[in-house]
């Protein structure tokens, strides 16, 4: 967004990036101890076929044909990823690797064979999202909480994003034990009866809404930063999974907040004129805390591999 006027400190934007963080960063947990944190990055490459194939059906560029596309693109390439990756008893990131670039290519071959090659898809969007200008243009207080007619132009994105959260949320907290037994010791949960592959294809399944649900807002940047930053960080900060979690989320709401208020300020207070994409802004910032926590975190010779519960 450089060159254009940034709009400071709107809630609804805040939000937005602040859910989506969040919703992001509570499976990464899981995935990164797991050795899947580059499921993220995957899902964000194997959306586009699904985007396209939604386009091919509807004939319309509009939000809720291209989100089932993706979130079916996005289901169907975690399946294949699991199947790869236990049927040819090969490691997760090569399972990754093939399938996403497979998706992707298929993705771009449907983009050069029809008449969607025609159409503007946004690939900028795709990339940085939509954040600073999802504002409610209809608030003019907390008033307006309570004003039907202003509920009507709230931005989709903010009551999609949170229903997500929710969600991730609570299959976290229902499969608390199983996921956590089986992410540390995959052997011993099979023998107490825990359906491991079932779960892992489970968490990936709801890594993949969420990473789908925050794409159309955010963009695939500040997905693939939220998968892997804040929960990479705060592995380096503990030992134990609850403390591993609660770190995560401060770190991914530090990350959204701070870096969408420096996307806006931070040009002004070092002499520029112009904002920043709030989406690479709050990437970096994850980033730099990432970096922190690499070099002073009191766990950080130990964040590659599993510590105890």
């Amino acid at each position: 967004m450089s060159g254009e006027e940034f709009v400071p400190l709107s809630l609804t934007p805040l939000l937005i990036g602040t859910f989506a963080a969040i919703a992001c960063a509570l499976p990464g947990n899981f995935l990164l101890l797991r050795k899947q944190a580059l499921i993220g990055d995957a899902i964000s490459h194997v959306v586009l076929p699904g985007i396209v194939v939604a386009f091919l059906l509807t004939g319309a560029i509009s939000t809720w044909p291209m989100m089932l596309g993706a979130a079916g693109a996005a289901i169907v390439a975690v399946v294949m990823i699991e199947a790869i990756r236990r049927l040819g008893q090969i490691e997760p990131g090569a399972a990754m690797g093939v399938v996403f670039t497979t998706m992707f290519a298929a993705g771009v071959l449907l983009l050069e064979q029809s008449d969607t090659s025609a159409v503007h898809l946004d690939v900028e969007h795709a990339l940085y999202g939509n954040l600073e200008s999802l504002i409610w243009l209809d608030a003019t207080g907390w008033a307006s909480l309570l004003d039907v007619q202003a509920l009507t132009g709230l931005p989709p994105e903010l009551p999609r994003i949170a229903l997500t959260l929710i969600g991730v949320s609570l299959f976290i907290w229902l499969l608390w034990r199983p996921l956590k037994i089986s992410t540390f010791d995959e052997g011993f949960a099979r023998t107490i009866g825990i359906r491991t592959g079932a779960l892992g294809m489970g968490l990936v399944i709801m890594a993949a809404i969420a990473a789908v649900a925050a794409f159309d807002a955010v963009g695939s940047i500040i997905v693939i930063a939220m998968f892997i930053c804040p929960p990479a960080a705060a592995r380096m900060m503990t030992n134990r999974l609850e403390t591993q979690i609660a770190w995560s989320v401060l770190f991914a709401i530090v990350s959204a907040v701070s870096g969408y208020v420096l996307a806006g300020y931070g040009p002004l207070w070092i002499g520029g004129a112009d904002a920043v994409s709030a989406a690479g802004m709050i990437a970096t910032v994850s980033g730099v805390i990432l970096a922190v926590a690499a070099a002073f975190g009191p766990c950080r010779t130990r964040a590659g591999t599993p510590g105890p519960a």
